[in-house]
């Protein structure tokens, strides 16, 4: 290949902080101060507190050595299928670091609160127009927390009906965390397979649907990058026999503007507004899952709800039918106003190309790299394309080797292993933010180490090469993690 992002690398080593500090530097100076000096409580703190002494320029080195060992989206490519990694505009970052807002108290009055109120009102209004749903609360804090709302939203439903259902249908292409959500409000996960084409059969939902099962949870599109197309007639199914259907919106990034979940036949649904909305994703948060619903589940939505009455905006608590609290406050109300951000920015014109870009850059990866990886399904796709290592398996190259390698020449592997219906499993999501010469740019990338596979394939197994840590033992970490750095 021509081109690589990097084959060398700069990586800094650093010491520790503790390693760095030497006694009687110091990197700030405190105001005079007008109280009295406490001394720390030896039995808390021990005889001698261990606080490295460190100047400014010790600090500032130390953090900046460490941002290189870090690969972000700001870095380069990123494509992890399922996660929508895609880039986040800095100009969100802008919005929600606004004195008025960042600053706000959870405690303060709703007189004092009518800017962050009418924020959060008006995001509920425009995620309401792209799902076609009737209601939303913002109160879920991540997209598992959704599902869990989701399941206690239906179990609510069908105890006020005096219905008394045991069972929730899972398909084997719908998001890991589904089944997990409805064992954890009580319901049976009925696993389904997908059928030839990556899609749930129509007759299997006939055949499971009873009287029973409280409804289906459906990723769409699932997490093989494949649309539902018998969504409407498996909603029937599941509303024949008084059941409801839930949507993973996680990979709404596929269809805005183009699909409106709640008018083909959906009743609950969640979004990840860190992902399809552009507010940053990973590293434990701060995330949000707000959760969508028609017309009959808003008696049972989380309280309290913003609501606009008499020209004022509200926190209505007096909900007799809610199923309660998921947050003690709105803690993750910066990510809200980074999507309220997003959202205002693009536009509906705009939402519906960056999903159409989307799914453009996945469908053309698919194509460039099918003869290269065997691909697991070859039809269209839509955000995402699931590949597998099937074609190098005769050189005992693995999923996990070519992922390895990838770090070698500058790049972030995709998800791996991952949907577990394909066996070695390469799930790539370029997401519509990448340009098509660093789309190239991996494709020529994994073409090179399909041909490595074939005529050297002890530099795949021994990789990476040129990170901060060469390929570490996986099992060993997984069973005996090293938490002291």
């Amino acid at each position: 290949m021509k081109e690589v992002i990097h084959n060398s690398g700069l990586v800094l080593d650093e010491k520790l902080l503790w390693e760095k500090g030497k006694k009687g530097r110091i990197g700030f100076s405190i105001p005079p101060q007008d109280v009295a000096v406490a001394e720390l409580d030896p039995e808390l703190v021990g005889e001698d507190p261990d606080f490295p002494d460190l100047s400014e320029v010790d600090v500032v080195r130390h953090f900046t050595r460490l941002s290189t060992w870090n690969f972000g989206v700001d870095t380069g490519m990123y494509p992890l299928g399922s996660c929508t990694m895609k880039y986040n505009p800095k100009t969100n970052e802008r919005q929600a670091s606004l004195a008025g807002l960042s600053e706000a108290h959870p405690f303060l009055p709703e007189s004092l609160s009518q800017g962050a109120l009418q924020i959060m009102y008006e995001l509920e209004q425009y995620l309401m127009e792209i799902t076609g749903m009737d209601a939303v609360t913002l109160q879920p804090a991540a997209g598992a927390h959704g599902e869990m709302l989701g399941m206690l939203l239906i179990h609510a439903w069908h105890s006020k009906k005096g219905n008394s259902r045991s069972k929730i249908i899972v398909p084997d292409t719908a998001h890991g965390t589904n089944p997990a959500s409805a064992a954890l409000c009580g319901y049976k996960p009925i696993p389904v397979k997908s059928d030839e084409n990556g899609i749930i059969p129509v007759e299997t939902i006939r055949e499971l649907m009873d009287d029973e099962t409280a409804g289906i949870m459906i990723t769409n599109p699932n997490t093989l990058g494949l649309f539902e197309e018998n969504i409407q007639e498996i909603s029937e199914i599941v509303h024949a026999e008084d059941g409801l259907v839930y949507g993973d919106g996680a990979n709404m990034n596929a269809v805005m503007g183009i699909v409106k979940m709640g008018n083909i036949g959906v009743d609950i649904m969640h979004l990840n507004l860190h992902k399809t909305f552009s507010t940053p994703h990973g590293g434990g948060g701060p995330g949000a899952g707000p959760v969508a619903v028609k017309k009959d589940l808003i008696p049972f939505l989380p309280a309290p709800r913003v609501v606009f009455k008499n020209g004022q905006y509200s926190l209505e608590k007096n909900l007799p039918d809610s199923v309660g609290r998921m947050t003690a406050f709105y803690g993750h109300f910066n990510v809200l106003i980074k999507a309220y951000s997003y959202i205002r920015q693009m536009g509906p014109d705009n939402l519906k190309k960056a999903s159409r870009l989307a799914v453009l850059n996945a469908n053309y990866i698919k194509e460039q790299l099918k003869d290269t990886l065997h691909l697991a399904y070859d039809r269209p796709c839509m955000h995402e394309c699931i590949f597998s290592d099937k074609n190098q398996a005769a050189h005992k190259i693995s999923t996990m080797d070519m992922a390895k390698r990838l770090l070698d020449y500058g790049i972030h592997p995709p998800t791996v292993y991952f949907p577990l219906v394909v066996h070695g499993a390469i799930m790539v999501e370029p997401t519509e933010t990448e340009s098509k010469e660093d789309i190239d740019l991996f494709i020529e990338t994994f073409k090179t180490i399909a041909k490595e596979a074939e005529e050297n394939p002890d530099i795949l197994t021994s990789a990476p090469h040129v990170s901060k840590r060469r390929r570490l033992d996986e099992v060993e970490a997984a069973r005996h993690p090293c938490l002291t750095g």
